[in-house]
């Protein structure tokens, strides 16, 4: 093996995350950082961050396209793409992931070293980073590695040689597209699909099976019930083949059929970076779906070693990858007062519209797993504030356990979905009994947290006729 050129205490592969690791505990530790792109992660340059700014502009523009069932006379008459990219990227995001490789470059974290090309094992605690005259061997006591998950490229796509998007590109364009064809059913393809449509781009959708069918069966359904009126959809196809010409993108389809658009985006999924890393040289193991296995306190298989967020966790969502941070740097920290990864009652939600939130179990799960469950689905159309939003499409579905009045899971679609929901997350987290949640505190009239309070007094439960509360 060649010589190592720098040891550290610790280095840390990935600045999503990972960059968060060093707090001021580490001020007396050697650090390396290795990040091969822009600091700040997934979620702040090409993911959560600014696909958000994205739909809050196409949010705007969904609603003001028809007003006409509040008797209202609106329309939308387009959008100016650059300018939105600028605010997005060039004025906030950008800045923001330059501003944060400088200051661990700057003097004000002297103890830190960042490393800018990619990263593979060669030994145990010991990496290869760069490549010829900027190849460097690093080591450290403490390695952790927190290196992000990339876009999933199906083959009929890939091998084609067409050219194609993902989430990691789209937003860039140097202009808005005519048209677009989506493949892929999950949240990036859902949440795209109404940021591109709202804003005037002609939207096919085509995926293997039901949009969104990681969801509650009721929401699937009622899902994709709007989706078939709002995007030419083809659901239950795949691409064969795929070819480019003056026209656009043409992908042919599993029926023969052919579909072709100026742009084609891939949101087919995302897998762990681990295998790009070579990591069998260093002893650390991997689940069959590319993951790096670790244990409940975030140590994977190799002594010293740990990892964190998309390239390890279950859960692909940024809050979660915050979490395991906290609990990863506090392990490192404590090994004598080790805390468990923190992954009950993790909740998620999608842009797209309507808005979606969800956490816990579906109805099918809550049975598969032998609650005797009680369910209900309420309309935001029958509360006072679902009327004035003339909402005839919007639900929540809460699933309890009819022995214990224990909250099993909860899932929002509609206005506010991702707002509406943390009350039942709090309820989860606490192990309250929705019978008391229901009854023991005010649900603010007419808003729309009614509908939730509505939704609790629709399981089959006994609740009491008046409040009680302690003075």
């Amino acid at each position: 093996m060649a010589a190592i050129d720098a040891h550290y205490d610790y280095i840390i592969i990935g600045a999503g995350s990972g960059n968060s690791i060093p707090t001021p505990e580490f001020d007396d530790k050697t650090i390396a950082i290795v990040e091969k792109g822009l600091f700040g992660g997934t979620c702040m340059n090409v993911g959560c961050i600014p696909t958000k700014m994205y739909v809050v502009a196409a949010d705007r523009a969904h609603q003001a396209s028809d007003s006409s069932k509040l008797g209202l006379n609106t329309e939308y008459n387009g959008a100016d793409w650059k300018s939105i990219v600028k605010r997005v990227f060039h004025d906030r995001i950008d800045l923001i992931a330059e501003g944060g490789e400088a200051y661990r470059r700057g003097p004000e974290t002297p103890n830190i070293t960042v490393y800018d090309q990619h990263a593979t094992f060669i030994a145990p605690k010991t990496l290869k980073t760069g490549q010829g005259a900027e190849e460097k061997i690093i080591s450290a006591d403490t390695i952790i590695v927190a290196a992000g998950s990339r876009p999933i490229i199906p083959s009929g796509i890939a091998n084609s040689g067409v050219t194609y998007h993902t989430n990691e590109t789209i937003m860039r364009l140097d202009e808005q597209p005519k048209s677009m064809t989506i493949v892929g059913g999950g949240f990036i393809a859902a949440e795209f699909a109404h940021v591109f449509q709202s804003l005037g781009t002609k939207v096919t959708w085509v995926n293997r099976s039901p949009l969104l069918r990681a969801l509650d069966d009721e929401l699937v359904t009622r899902y994709n019930e709007i989706a078939d009126a709002r995007f030419d959809t083809r659901i239950g196809r795949i691409c064969k083949t795929a070819r480019e010409d003056e026209n656009g993108v043409t992908l042919v389809l599993d029926d023969d059929s052919e579909v072709t658009s100026e742009v084609l985006l891939v949101a087919t999924g995302r897998q762990p970076n681990g295998d790009q890393m070579d990591p069998a040289a260093a002893g650390i193991e991997m689940h069959e779906d590319g993951r790096i296995k670790v244990d409940e306190y975030g140590r994977t298989t190799a002594e010293g070693v740990w990892a964190l967020g998309d390239v390890s966790s279950p859960y692909q969502l940024k809050h979660v990858a915050n979490a395991e941070t906290k609990a990863v740097r506090h392990n490192i920290l404590h090994p004598d007062e080790m805390v468990e990864m923190p992954h009950k009652h993790v909740p998620s939600a999608i842009f797209t519209n309507p808005q979606i939130a969800t956490v816990g179990l579906t109805e099918q799960q809550a049975k598969d797993q032998g609650y005797n469950t009680t369910v209900k689905v309420q309309n935001y159309g029958d509360v006072a504030y679902g009327w004035a939003l003339e909402d005839s499409t919007s639900i929540v579905k809460l699933v309890a356990d009819k022995d214990t009045g224990k909250l099993l899971g909860a899932h929002y679609m509609g206005p506010q979905a991702s707002t509406l929901i943390q009350q039942m997350i709090t309820v989860m987290a606490f192990d309250l009994d929705v019978r008391e949640v229901a009854m023991n505190q005010y649900w603010i009239h007419p808003a729309l947290p009614e509908v939730t309070e509505n939704a609790l007094l629709g399981l089959d439960f006994e609740f009491p006729d008046v409040i009680r509360q302690e003075s």
